[in-house]
């Protein structure tokens, strides 16, 4: 018998997970891990590297245990990570340098601020799509330049290699043979030009990063090499890369433009398929690579959300007043839907469209009455609103989106409550599809596309099932009125 199982590595900001997929692309085993977070200051979040890998590998592991396969009967391996989150590793030993710096974490802000004095961001957001922000990697990787002795003296001798955390696994489950990335993660670090698929000197000169610290950008499907045989018994072909958010909109089958899909984790991320042609955007979106296949580039439209689901995880362990996530739902409904209360969750400033690192959050419009069920929905409103701001955004930047079907994933998407009232706020159809874990499925069907077992990206998605749709039940006027408080929240807590 053939290789014809698929395995996908995501390696998320809470968690690490392997889910093995038949090549039909149904999930047949799991194992995943928790992952320890670090907060060694205010505005400071990191990861162990040393976690990530040893978890990445026995989750690879597990899943393959637990679905009976071995390493030969594995086609390919795809890999999909948290973005933005920054590694510099000694290439002689294979150790981090400093811990992982994670993606939420706001330490450059004065970094990205002496940009913007410099007049840098024009010449940024041009070449990479991105803004000056401490959200991408370009200043997450300055700060160590800067901060650790010695640092920039090693990285111009080559001694060092820098990657988002994809390139950190690719070299390791390599046995240090492959330093490489894809095309999405190198369009997340803001060095990146993604018109011309190539990293950019002008950007790198002008930060002061050595160029001997980047990896290769290769396709997000390709030969990424091959598994180091002493971890799995057999070498296995790493034939998949992409980004979380991107690997979640090649599994929720985004093909054509037009299409959009939200993932709700951590934070959530909403991309709109744009096409061959990099749409700028007015309103403070970024674009960024969709996924690139064949040496061709797909674009999209992304609006980041800092909070959503950390939200759930703030009633859970700040403020107690549920016991585990999906009680969050429950609470929510017994609500007095008219209390008026808004909750802002600007716990690490706010994403797109504000892009203001400097704002704080609040709860607004308390009275007496209000209690635990008011603040739970106001929780979960919040992500909805935050989602609407996205999409009204995505459509006065590309007019041609025309009407919109969301489909959705994440965690968040197990709570029907919290799903009824994302379609309301939206005004538009909410789909959730039969296989929740899209990040993961993406990452298959990329390993899937090189192995030849997948049809590369087109009309026939033959991997996309559709488990329940929401409608929308709130009348259009009572939307707008409950969206415009919100924004006048918003409007309280900016800077």
């Amino acid at each position: 018998m053939g290789a014809d199982a698929l395995l996908a590595l995501d390696q998320g900001t809470t968690s690490t997970r392997a889910i093995l997929f038949d090549s039909a692309l149904h999930p047949r085993a799991t194992h995943q891990v928790e992952l320890p977070q670090h907060f060694p200051a205010p505005g400071r979040v990191e990861h162990a590297a040393e976690d990530i890998l040893a978890h990445s590998i026995a989750c690879l592991r597990g899943a393959m245990e637990r679905g009976g396969v071995a390493a030969g009967s594995v086609a390919g391996i795809g890999i999909t990570n948290q973005r933005e989150t920054t590694v510099v590793w000694d290439r002689a030993t294979g150790r981090a340098v400093h811990r992982a710096i994670v993606w939420q974490d706001r330490r450059s802000a004065p970094i990205c601020e002496r940009l913007r004095a410099e007049g840098l961001e024009p010449l940024l957001t041009e070449r990479t799509g991105l803004l000056a922000d401490p959200y991408f990697s370009a200043t997450k990787l300055m700060w160590m330049l800067e901060e650790i002795p010695g640092l920039r003296a090693r990285a111009a001798r080559g001694e060092l290699a820098f990657g988002t955390v994809d390139s950190f696994l690719l070299w390791h489950l390599t046995g240090g043979r492959v330093h490489a990335t894809d095309a999405t993660n190198a369009a997340r670090t803001m060095l990146y030009d993604i018109r011309r698929g190539e990293w950019d000197e002008e950007i790198l000169r002008a930060l002061d990063i050595p160029r001997a610290l980047l990896p290769e950008v290769r396709d997000c499907a390709a030969e990424f090499g091959t598994t180091d045989p002493a971890l799995f018994g057999a070498p296995i072909p790493l034939r998949g890369m992409a980004g979380d958010q991107q690997a979640a909109t090649l599994g929720q089958a985004c093909f054509r433009p037009g299409m959009a899909k939200s993932t709700y984790g951590t934070g959530c991320f909403m991309l709109l398929n744009t096409g061959e042609t990099p749409v700028r955007s007015t309103h403070r979106l970024l674009t960024t690579v969709a996924w690139q296949i064949g040496g061709a580039r797909t674009y999209a439209l992304e609006g980041a959300i800092f909070v959503a689901g950390a939200a759930v995880q703030w009633l859970r362990d700040g403020l107690g007043i549920i016991h585990s996530a999906a009680e969050a739902g429950e609470l929510a409904a017994r609500a007095d839907p008219d209390s008026g209360v808004v909750m802002v969750p600007a716990f690490t400033g706010l994403g797109a469209p504000h892009w203001d690192a400097g704002a704080r959050g609040a709860i607004l419009g308390l009275t007496r009455g209000a209690g635990a069920a008011e603040i739970a929905r106001a929780a979960l409103e919040s992500v909805a609103w935050q989602t609407r701001d996205l999409l009204d955004a995505m459509r006065a930047d590309w007019p041609g989106m025309g009407e919109t079907v969301l489909r959705v994933d994440g965690g968040m998407t197990a709570s029907d409550w919290t799903m009824r009232f994302l379609a309301d706020a939206l005004q538009c159809p909410v789909d959730v599809p039969a296989v929740a874990e899209t990040t993961a499925l993406g990452a298959a069907y990329l390993a899937g596309v090189q192995a030849g077992l997948c049809p590369p990206p087109g009309d026939n998605a033959t991997h996309w099932r559709r488990r329940v749709r929401f409608e929308p039940d709130m009348p259009a006027e009572e939307a707008d009125r409950r969206h415009a408080a919100w924004c006048a929240a918003v409007g309280r807590v900016l800077g």
